[in-house]
């Protein structure tokens, strides 16, 4: 039987955070042995190309991990994607997650890559030996009008070469389960990894929702009210429930799991307790 995939996100240490915390994240994280970790990505700046390239070249020769670097479309020129792919490459990734990424006030975008479609297109055609990735959303993107368009753009990025899917963060698995219907219903069969964010605290579970257009179900509110005020109790209480959501997603024949690990390995750890064992099967299949 075929294992899913599993898969961890990290992203760069904030900009007044020091850089070993990434080796914490990552120390914390490497012996789970994923079958790749993604690294996030700014918006294109300088910075935020070379310490998305230094960390996957840590990943990927320190640790041994294959690696997915995050890679966003609407502030990029062809020179500045060009010369990102090459940096990339030199850290020895062989995957990027194309994105379109947030609009930003007060930045204008420099107007070739709109959409996460063009970027796709475009890596393929200049870097065809590059596996590119793409964001899906189970319940919709924020500014998109409705599901059935949300899955025809979703479907023009599989058609311009992303031959895997990342899922959004979600909390109800039957969203889930209904998008993934509408996605064979739509002709698309490339593998959609589920994004699972355990809850780590009542305010970034609520932002992080509404800045999503995520639902937040009665089971969740349940647990945000009994112990919101205390982080560490919920920590754990999110732990179970996002263990509860792998299992129940396994158990329906997931194509793979994708862990936001938001630079806390101790929660990772505790949710890969209880849901190793689904992961057994080895295949031999990494990037």
């Amino acid at each position: 039987m075929r294992r899913p995939i599993f898969s961890l996100e990290v992203f760069p240490p904030r900009r007044n955070a020091t850089v070993g915390t990434i080796y914490d994240t990552l120390d914390g994280l490497a012996d789970l042995q994923p079958d790749f970790i993604s690294v996030t990505y700014g918006h294109g700046s300088q910075s935020d190309r070379t310490i998305t390239a230094r960390i996957a070249h840590t990943i990927r020769q320190e640790y041994r991990i294959p690696v997915v670097t995050h890679l966003t479309a609407l502030y990029s020129s062809e020179e500045r994607v060009d010369q990102t792919l090459d940096m990339f490459e030199a850290a020895g990734v062989r995957a990027v997650l194309a994105l379109r990424g947030d609009q930003l006030e007060g930045y204008e975008p420099q107007g070739r890559f709109n959409y996460a479609n063009e970027l796709v297109a475009y890596i393929r055609e200049k870097h065809p030996d590059m596996l590119v990735f793409g964001a899906c959303y189970p319940e919709g993107h924020s500014e998109c009008p409705d599901m059935k368009q949300d899955v025809e753009n979703l479907k023009r990025k599989v058609d311009a070469g992303a031959t895997t899917l990342i899922s959004q963060l979600f909390y109800d698995n039957e969203k889930f389960y209904r998008f993934r219907d509408m996605l064979d219903a739509a002709g698309i069969t490339v593998p959609v990894e589920a994004g699972i964010m355990p809850i780590m605290s009542m305010k970034s579970t609520i932002n992080m929702a509404k800045r999503g257009g995520v639902t937040i179900p009665k089971t969740v509110y349940l647990l945000l009210d009994k112990w919101g005020d205390d982080t560490n109790i919920l920590r754990s209480a999110g732990v179970v429930y996002a263990s509860q959501q792998i299992s129940d997603l396994a158990a329906n024949g997931v194509d793979g799991i994708h862990l936001y690990t938001m630079n806390h390995p101790g929660d990772i750890r505790r949710i890969w307790g209880n849901v190793q064992n689904l992961f057994e099967k080895d295949d031999g299949r990494r990037l």
